[in-house]
């Protein structure tokens, strides 16, 4: 592995806008991972339509007859949108790498790139087959590639999933992740002149915001659950008692017991002001991602993906993470997964999203030397229920 013409790679791919609303960006940037992964040794390349979207996922075959099967999962969208200011990509003296979408996740899509090629030019090549996933909606909750990603799941070809989402800053890969959800509160009261007859009035604003600090201590009521109030608007003009206000926030659960009860609590707080004349505040929305808990066979190849990192010289361990990935949706479909083993980065979501460009080549590494051992036969599959 090359590390500059890896470095060199993941340039390309990120001065290429693929924000998740941008469809000419997403296309273009399927059409160039098309084209590398089609060099890959008797690998099959197909689009992939996805409801509700013009965007499309990205799916590679290679072995299809292999005796052990793979699910490799990745997203080629990035939440920097067409005209947002950071597009392009900087090399610090020190091998950091900046850029969108360096980190998340388009780096991610050069380390499996080049762990396949390696792994094909060797000996075991055949022993092994994959499934290439790569969607375009991932950082807008995966909405249209759910039931690609699900499917593929519950398949029962394949022994386990692999998900090439950036490690954590520290070098350590992903154990558990939060599910998340996205809700909308609406609160309705009652126009009136704010001059002329304010009593005669409701308003909608002073009821939402009594509403979201309670709904903001589940995040304290309830061990593992987060809340973000992320959104607010309402009323009108300030001579008018507002009618109307809305909300929109961001809950991510631990378990997946936990949601129902969230769900519960936002209906049952909502109650008191319901049964106040003139009001009615309404709770919409769902959880788009189910948490990722950790599974035995999780444990048991996570010990091996170790074993394989220390064996090329690196030290790692995992955590649990508050943010969601597919590997939730595969996870819960089923599917045994490892996530986080893309390079080593931070700061994604901002224009200070940066790698560690070493890491690209040494994340790929790991990946060759741990599906030697699967091929081998040495590392236990998972047993598919």
């Amino acid at each position: 592995m090359d590390p500059i013409a890896l470095r060199d790679l993941l340039i390309g791919w990120a001065e290429i806008n693929s924000g998740s609303s941008h469809i000419a960006g997403l296309d273009r940037m399927r059409t160039v991972l098309a084209a590398e992964f089609k060099s890959l040794p008797h690998a099959t390349v197909e689009s992939v339509p996805l409801a509700g979207t013009a965007a499309q996922a990205l799916r590679v075959v290679i072995h299809p007859g292999a005796p052990v099967q793979i699910l490799l999962s990745g997203h080629y969208d990035t939440v920097y949108g067409a005209h947002h200011p950071f597009q392009k990509c900087t090399l610090r003296d020190d091998g950091t790498l900046l850029g969108p979408g360096v980190a998340d996740m388009k780096g991610g899509l050069v380390t499996m790139l080049a762990a396949l090629r390696e792994f094909e030019s060797g000996p075991q090549a055949s022993r092994l087959g994959f499934e290439v996933l790569l969607t375009p909606d991932e950082e807008t909750g995966s909405v249209a590639s759910r039931p690609v990603l699900e499917d593929a799941a519950r398949s029962r070809q394949h022994a386990f999933a692999m998900i090439f989402e950036p490690a954590r800053s520290n070098g350590d890969i992903v154990r558990a992740r939060k599910g998340t959800g996205i809700f909308t509160v609406t609160c309705h009261g009652r126009a009136a002149h704010a001059g002329r007859d304010p009593a005669a009035g409701r308003n909608a604003i002073l009821a939402l915001v009594e509403y979201l600090p309670e709904i903001a201590e589940l995040g304290r009521d309830l061990e593992g659950v987060s809340v973000n109030i992320g959104n607010i608007r309402g009323g009108g003009a300030v001579n008018i008692v507002p009618d109307f206000a809305e909300a929109q926030v961001n809950i991510r659960t631990t378990r997946l017991a936990d949601e129902a009860e969230v769900i519960e609590c936002l209906h049952e707080l909502a109650e008191p002001i319901n049964q106040r004349e003139g009001y009615r505040l309404i709770v919409d929305g769902s959880f788009n991602r189910p948490p990722k808990e950790v599974s035995p066979a999780e444990e048991r190849l996570f010990a091996w993906w170790q074993q394989c990192a220390h064996e090329v010289g690196v030290k790692l361990s995992w955590q649990d993470v508050g943010g969601g990935s597919d590997g939730n949706l595969l996870a819960a479909a089923g599917l045994p997964s490892l996530d986080g083993l893309g390079p080593v980065g931070d700061r994604m979501h901002s224009p200070e999203e940066y790698i560690h460009v070493e890491t690209l080549a040494e994340r790929a590494r790991i990946a060759v030397r741990f599906w030697d051992r699967v091929a081998s036969g040495e590392v236990e599959l998972p047993k598919r229920a």
